[in-house]
């Protein structure tokens, strides 16, 4: 009796509570990477940090599954690949983490997780009908960015900070278009091989894209906490909780595994606020809470667009 009591105990974390713990693994540590980027391009390139970051999580991905002798893509999975490593990792990663540079992380944070909005002014602009909710929840969004930027107006007569906002908007619409593209041409093809693919081929468009601008330092150059702070993005952000998220999405439903995008934000506003005494007002805490409603209800009316 005690075995079995014991085996249903341990059939049950495996089907509830690993999911859920990666889900609160996902939540959190997604929500460190943004602090982690901004410590470390204060010393180095943004694109640099970007670029050797994916190369390491590319190569690691990449010979694990190499070693495991799985099959490589085929034919147009290719082009699938190659498509969404400039979106999800040249282009929105790699403008994300350059707009950190010029803008608090928290700030960034917030700004990445709107990306559900754009998902609806593209679709919108493709001639799908837009429910009323997801205009709703636009509106709302907006109004809690207006609150939030309420305590910024002075900022945006700096050009760096305005340059930084442009390059974080424009990261969360490339994620976007990364998305609809993923969803659309879904396949079969092993998803973590894919990850890695995807960071590999980005790294080495990345560095194309720092040798000819001359956007660069000599690798001796990069101190000690940038360094750091690749190890803890490479190891934490682009293995370990791309796993876990990944894992959430084969075993939860959508509606539970999206909530770490309302919870990444507050984290990383948090940790800022704590650690690199980042601002935190009454007007950043209610406008963050406006959005992530604004949010919630365009994240809904997109999944009863799914089903």
């Amino acid at each position: 009796m005690r075995a079995k009591i014991q085996q249903a105990f341990s059939n049950k974390i495996e089907s509830i509570g690993l999911p859920i713990l990666a889900l609160c693994w996902v939540s959190f540590f997604w929500g460190t990477t943004w602090l982690a980027s901004k410590e470390g391009v204060k010393h180095m390139p943004a694109l640099q940090l970007a670029t050797i970051r994916q190369f390491i999580g590319g190569i690691l991905y990449v010979g694990y599954f190499i070693l495991k002798k799985e099959p490589w893509p085929k034919g147009k999975q290719w082009r699938t690949i190659l498509v969404l490593s400039i979106l999800n990792f040249v282009c929105s990663n790699g403008l994300s983490t350059w707009g950190v540079k010029y803008i608090s992380s928290g700030l960034g944070a917030i700004i990445g997780a709107i990306f559900p909005i754009w998902i609806v002014v593209i679709c919108f602009f493709k001639g799908e009908r837009i429910a009323r909710l997801a205009v709703a929840g636009i509106l709302i969004c907006f109004l809690g960015v207006c609150i939030i930027f309420s305590d910024h107006l002075t900022d945006f007569l700096n050009p760096q900070f305005q340059f930084g906002i442009f390059l974080s908007v424009a990261s969360t619409i490339t994620w976007a278009f990364g998305i609809l593209h993923t969803m659309k041409k879904a396949a079969s093809f092993n998803p973590y091989f894919s990850l890695g693919l995807q960071m590999l081929i980005s790294s080495f468009i990345l560095f194309g894209i720092t040798e000819t601008s001359g956007i660069n330092i000599p690798f001796n150059l990069i101190p000690a906490v940038s360094w750091w702070s690749i190890a803890y993005l490479v190891i934490i952000g682009s293995v370990l909780t791309f796993i876990a998220f990944i894992y959430t999405l084969q075993h939860l439903p959508k509606e539970v595994s999206s909530i770490y995008a309302y919870i990444n934000p507050i984290v990383a506003i948090l940790l800022g606020f704590i650690l690199f005494d980042e601002t935190l007002t009454l007007a950043i805490v209610i406008g963050v809470l406006v959005t992530l409603i604004g949010l919630y209800l365009v994240n809904s009316s997109i999944r009863k667009i799914k089903k």
